[in-house]
């Protein structure tokens, strides 16, 4: 089952009478996959680079009004906007690209214990798009003075619905299995969102800096690599890559405009 644990005890009470439940959920989670057994060799290990283009008339991002909460607007005098579309020089950010093949099933790769974090800033998620392992803990956290309610809607992965009304709390889940992408709200803002990517190895990045990503330490073979955005939606190619081959490769989405 995905696991919540509070910060402290008091959060897991609060997080019960404000949502009904600290963790609760109508779904099952999937049962965890068998894990491979075989190392990736660094000697022959490679890798994958590259970059997210977009082509056409970017959309503009819709403001967010946000007067409902005294706190939230308070934080966001100059305005805010949301994070659909955020391009740098002709480069899509905020794109999930990750090795598509079920390589934790073939490899063994152990469970990184530094937590993953989102933080709740200005009333909006840091990250927007957040990349983590099966198993590692991803620590959400409020650093406004305003009620939060985080609820992760796993469809693969058990739903979670935790409130945090102070700031300073902090809860941390995990994952039972990949999830591309499992979407997190706001119940308390409606304009509050967030997107995980959920895999069972490390292959996976999201892009940034002009759109660009970086796959690392990758085992030579052929494999399809999927790059998956939350209004484009996702394209994917196959990559075959020798015994420390660097290949680099480039996605190119396009609005309805192009």
């Amino acid at each position: 089952m995905l696991r919540v644990v509070p910060a402290i005890v008091t959060i897991g009470l609060v997080g019960a009478f404000a949502c009904g439940g600290s963790g609760g959920s109508s779904q099952s989670a999937a049962p965890a996959a068998t894990a491979g057994t075989a190392k990736v060799d660094p000697a022959t290990a490679g890798s994958i680079a590259g970059k997210v283009a977009i082509e056409g008339d970017v959309p503009p991002n819709a403001a967010i009004p946000m007067h409902s909460d005294p706190v939230c607007a308070a934080a966001n005098k100059d305005g805010a906007k949301a994070e659909t579309f955020v391009v740098d020089n002709g480069g899509l950010e905020n794109v999930f690209v990750y090795i598509k093949d079920d390589l934790g099933a073939k490899y063994s790769f152990e469970t990184p214990k530094t937590p993953v974090r989102i933080e709740q800033k200005g009333c909006q998620y840091v990250p927007h798009v957040a990349g983590i392992r099966v198993g590692q803990p991803l620590e959400i956290s409020n650093d406004d003075n305003t009620m939060h309610s985080v609820h992760g809607l796993g469809h693969s992965n058990q739903e979670f619905n935790f409130g945090q009304p102070l700031a300073g709390m902090k809860n941390t889940v995990s994952f039972t299995t990949s999830e591309v992408l499992l979407p997190v709200k706001c119940d308390v803002h409606p304009w509050m969102h967030a997107l995980i990517g959920v895999v069972n190895h490390p292959f996976f990045a999201v892009s940034k800096d002009g759109g660009k990503f970086d796959l690392k330490d990758v085992p030579p073979g052929t494999y399809t690599v999927e790059a998956v955005h939350e209004k484009l939606g996702s394209q994917t190619q196959s990559v075959t890559i020798g015994p420390k081959e660097s290949k680099e490769i480039t996605f190119t989405f396009k609005t309805a405009t192009s």
